[in-house]
């Protein structure tokens, strides 16, 4: 009779340049039943690119960066969704499937940025800038974005700013993430500073030594980085578009000013392409593995819940990005306070 490993043989020849051969007989057995029991609760799996390849290639369903987890969510046609991803990410997916069960497998998963304000932060900030529109990024509690105008990503926050029309707006919580898109628009935008633990780590004398010890190599950087590195970086996107810039560039050989395993996933994609790894781990999002995805599922657990009162403002704030795409520069925004003029 066929092992799990055998069995699973042919996810393995998709990770194989990651993933070492030894280490395979210890995820195929719970690969092997999260497939299986996939299919008996008709759930799905949504994986954020800094999982690890064993889940993100092979049990995610709905892979990619925050916008898009929270795009496809929307469209899943599942009545249970495990989030591979951190709390944040749970309630996101909860609020645009009210319906539907979602599933963390770690209640521990967590973020800094989220971690770092409060919804009584921002009512107080309120107080403090009447009528300056808050656009919150989506790293961040249920209840920071029920006291938000609109939410944001790092791959759409310049556009979901300017789509506002105001000349000035408070943009939380990463200072990093505002400073640089402050640098890319004439919109004034007040930041908050918090920061991320596995970005704000990373400086200019990281890129430089990089470019010293890999000649010609290419340097991404997420713009949760701090200003002078991605001003030292050829490249800052968010995840999604580093992963393009990849793709469509085709570096001989590239780095990416980010957690860990996005360099894996994205390698598995472009076998060409060299990846060098200066490795900075998020905890939180390593928090989440093939054994607690599987006990997500064989045990419904953790189930993500919101309070009612708490959903309803914030599905409108992450809905209002949502709907960024879909809207004219004349309709897209109607500010909670009046428009500042100055």
């Amino acid at each position: 009779m066929l092992n799990a490993s055998t069995r699973t043989a042919a996810l393995y020849d998709r990770v194989r340049r990651v993933i070492p051969s030894i280490e395979w007989p210890a995820f195929a057995d719970d690969i092997e039943a999260i497939l299986d029991l996939k299919r008996q609760r008709n759930a799905v799996i949504l994986a954020h690119n800094y999982q690890t390849p064993e889940i993100f290639h092979c049990v995610a369903d709905i892979v990619g960066d925050s916008l898009a987890l929270a795009r496809k969510a929307m469209t899943a046609e599942a009545d249970v969704i495990v989030l591979a991803g951190v709390h944040f990410m749970a309630e996101t997916a909860k609020l645009l499937n009210p319906q539907k069960t979602v599933l963390i497998p770690d209640l521990r998963a967590g973020c800094s940025l989220a971690d770092s304000i409060t919804a009584e932060d921002i009512r107080l900030l309120r107080q403090r800038y009447p009528g300056v529109p808050i656009v919150t990024y989506v790293n961040t509690s249920a209840e920071v974005k029920a006291e938000s105008d609109i939410c944001c990503t790092s791959g759409n926050a310049k556009a979901v700013v300017e789509s506002l029309g105001v000349p000035r707006v408070i943009m939380l919580p990463d200072e990093y993430l505002a400073q640089n898109i402050a640098a890319q628009t004439d919109v004034q935008i007040i930041a908050w500073k918090g920061h991320c633990e596995v970005h704000e780590r990373f400086t200019p004398t990281d890129i430089r030594q990089l470019r010293e010890n890999h000649p010609g190599v290419t340097v991404l950087a997420h713009p949760e980085c701090p200003p002078e590195v991605v001003a030292e970086a050829d490249f800052s996107g968010s995840t999604a578009a580093m992963s393009d810039y990849v793709g469509r560039q085709k570096p001989a050989r590239v780095v990416l000013m980010t957690e860990c395993s996005m360099s894996d996933n994205v390698a598995v994609e472009h076998p060409e392409v060299e990846f060098i790894r200066p490795c900075n781990l998020c905890p939180h999002m390593k928090r989440i593995t093939l054994a607690n995805i599987r006990a997500a599922l064989e045990q419904n657990r953790h189930v993500v819940t919101i309070d009612p009162q708490i959903a309803g403002r914030a599905r409108l704030a992450v809905e209002r990005m949502l709907g960024l795409a879909d809207a004219t520069p004349l309709d897209r925004f109607a500010p909670a306070s009046p428009k500042v003029h100055q």
